[in-house]
């Protein structure tokens, strides 16, 4: 196991360089000179090129990305342009909102999709079945902003159940991550219910009825089992973009989390705060990925030993 774990390991750092090279890069094409926001709308030329040369933005492309990757091994991911902070702090003051809320949606989607995508499985063609798969795709076709602000009328506004933002208590990430898993919970639900029937056609199903073996024994120990790879990588593909996508319903919610701060980062141009951010977002979805081909390894013994084979 600590082969095909080191092995995929090695397999992340090129990735993760060709991902700082387009990261880095990307930024550049981001319309507006950083140097005349940080000068202001009455400065002069020659304070705007003084403010660009002592940003270090007078190099050229590949100096200025040497630069930024020497600082990034050293463990520094810049200024703002903006504040003046160092970027490491301000993105460690706005991960926690969007860590809780990711998690909170990966939770309850995780748990209610399994259960609806197993029990419409295990109903299918029957009112079960019909009623979950109305659930789902209920939850995957209304828009997240649509649906936070009906929550928010509803269960803030008119019933005063939950608070309309904020981070101040755990009822304050009810209604955000409602809104951030309903796509997610309707998907696993899906693709759990389609992987739970292609299980159940298998021989080794047949096989456990023919001995005698109890309906409920078969769905727990044998189809649920052999039905979580694909689900799995659903899971962890959503996972991955539920830390960059949390954009919008931090919007709706007034979250301070980092979806807010690339909002208001790419408003001002803060270079060093979007790049940091991206390569972030990047980075998460690479290891959320490695920790997916770990867990085939452990649901699967097969992939593992494939893979060292």
């Amino acid at each position: 196991m600590a082969k095909f774990v080191l092995k995929r390991l090695l397999g992340v750092i090129p990735i993760l360089l060709i991902v700082s090279v387009l990261v880095f890069f990307f930024i550049h094409l981001i319309p507006g000179d950083p140097a005349r926001m940080v000068a202001g709308k009455e400065a002069t030329l020659d304070e705007i090129n003084m403010i660009r040369a002592e940003l270090g933005l007078d190099k050229p492309l590949w100096e200025e990305y040497v630069i930024y990757m020497t600082k990034l091994f050293q463990g520094d991911l810049g200024t703002s342009l903006k504040t003046g902070q160092p970027v490491t702090e301000i993105i460690l003051s706005r991960l926690m909102p969007t860590v809780w809320l990711t998690l909170f949606s990966m939770a309850w989607a995780l748990i209610i999709g399994l259960i609806i995508g197993i029990i419409s499985a295990v109903n299918r063609n029957k009112w079960p079945d019909y009623l979950s798969m109305l659930t789902a795709v209920s939850g995957i076709s209304i828009p997240p902003f649509w649906l936070g602000l009906l929550l928010i009328q509803i269960f803030s506004v008119q019933l005063g159940w939950f608070p309309t933002g904020g981070t101040e208590s755990w009822s304050s990430y009810v209604l955000p991550s409602i809104t951030l898993g309903a796509g997610i919970m309707s998907m696993l639900a899906r693709f759990t219910r389609a992987s739970m029937l292609e299980s159940l056609k298998q021989d080794y199903i047949r096989t456990g009825r023919a001995k005698g073996l109890k309906e409920s024994t078969i769905i727990k120990d044998h189809a649920i089992k052999n039905s979580m790879i694909p689900v799995v990588t659903i899971a962890g593909l959503q996972f991955g973009f539920l830390l960059g996508g949390s954009v919008i319903v931090e919007t709706v919610f007034s979250i301070p989390g980092l979806g807010r701060l690339l909002i208001d980062s790419i408003s001002f141009r803060d270079y060093t705060v979007i790049q940091a951010e991206l390569l972030l977002f990047a980075v998460q979805f690479i290891l959320v990925n490695l920790l997916v081909d770990v867990l085939y390894g452990v649901l699967n013994p097969k992939i593992r030993l494939s893979d060292q084979s």
